[in-house]
């Protein structure tokens, strides 16, 4: 028994002399971040931004790879998959880590088994914004409209299991209204499609809009956010535009398969940190409608606990499923 104790004991110290080692030697060559959604989309323009801090901390290329599909289930899985040795990290958001486990019958992946919270990044509400044309100013008119001819008005978002979508669905639900949800791909064909009037008012994050907003070519209407934007303080918010208590806010984050090492999760806490705090990366991240928002692992562990029983709770009320 003594001898047992001993060889325990001994691979114990050996298990933690080896992490210690990797995570000395921690990154060696370079790391692939995986971007759940397609180029050109809110999601992956934060990642962009957060990317190229990150590299030049770590010493080492950060690589995107856009796996889109699904609301982000195609990319999830992915990573899911991936070795946990920190060369292959994740870039998530509320829609995937409190949204997605609920609404779809098997998103082939747990946030909280499958995956390791490396910090939070950044956090920005859901707008409501319109086609320039279309005859609505405010979330009186578009209320108004969708009671005058029920199920008729289109409105768009990205996929189902998006904070957007789920943000249609709970408007739908507030104001007492129908109206045709149309999904997309992801922002970027949304925000496309939006310019071009092929659907007139979508849910939709600011990234891939906001330069089009600021040059007048689409209407902001009302933010889903607590308070107004400092950068659009003239939008109001949904909440003190009739439907009081109306929130929709989305939080960005980074995480790492579940059984990376604790070393390295916290080395890349720290370079993450270190990049969400650059004033550039500041800079960059008000520039898109959003408020940065660096964390610890824990404290990001405790935003998708606080997060997911908010979310799965309006998904259950609202009898959604998707297979």
């Amino acid at each position: 028994m003594r001898r047992l104790n001993f060889l325990a004991a001994a691979g114990v110290a050996f298990m933690a002399t080896c992490g210690t080692g990797i995570a000395q030697t921690y990154p060696s060559r370079p790391i692939t971040l995986i971007v759940p959604f397609p180029a050109g989309g809110g999601v992956d323009a934060i990642a962009r931004i957060v990317a190229e801090k990150l590299a030049s901390g770590l010493r080492q290329q950060v690589i995107i790879d856009n796996r889109g599909g699904v609301a982000g289930v195609i990319g999830m899985r992915v990573a899911a998959k991936a070795a946990p040795d920190g060369y292959t990290i994740v870039m998530s958001h509320t829609g995937i880590t409190a949204i997605n486990p609920t609404l779809y019958v098997n998103p082939g992946y747990d946030p909280r088994r499958d995956f390791a919270p490396i910090g939070l990044i950044a956090t920005t509400p859901i707008v409501l914004m319109v086609n320039t044309a279309f005859p609505v100013h405010t979330v009186a008119d578009l209320i108004a409209m969708a009671r005058r001819e029920p199920g008729k008005l289109n409105i768009g978002t990205p996929p189902p299991g998006t904070g957007s979508f789920l943000s249609a669905e709970l408007f739908k639900a507030s104001a007492g209204i129908d109206f045709t949800i149309v999904t997309y791909k992801g922002t970027g064909p949304l925000t496309n499609d939006l310019l071009g009037g092929h659907v007139p008012i979508a849910f939709n994050v600011l990234a891939p809009a906001i330069g089009n907003l600021q040059a007048g070519n689409l209407r902001a209407i009302a933010t889903a956010g607590p308070t107004r934007l400092s950068l659009m303080p003239d939008v109001p918010t949904i909440a003190e535009s009739g439907l009081p208590g109306f929130e929709a806010v989305l939080h960005y984050g980074l995480m790492a398969p579940a059984g990376t090492p604790a070393d390295i999760v916290t080395r890349l806490n720290d370079e993450l940190r270190a990049a969400v705090n650059d004033p550039e990366v500041k800079a960059r991240i008000f520039a898109d409608g959003g408020d940065p928002l660096p964390s610890t692992p824990q404290e990001y562990a405790a935003d998708i606990a606080q997060e997911e029983p908010k979310w799965s709770a309006l998904i259950r009320k609202l009898g959604l499923r998707v297979e």
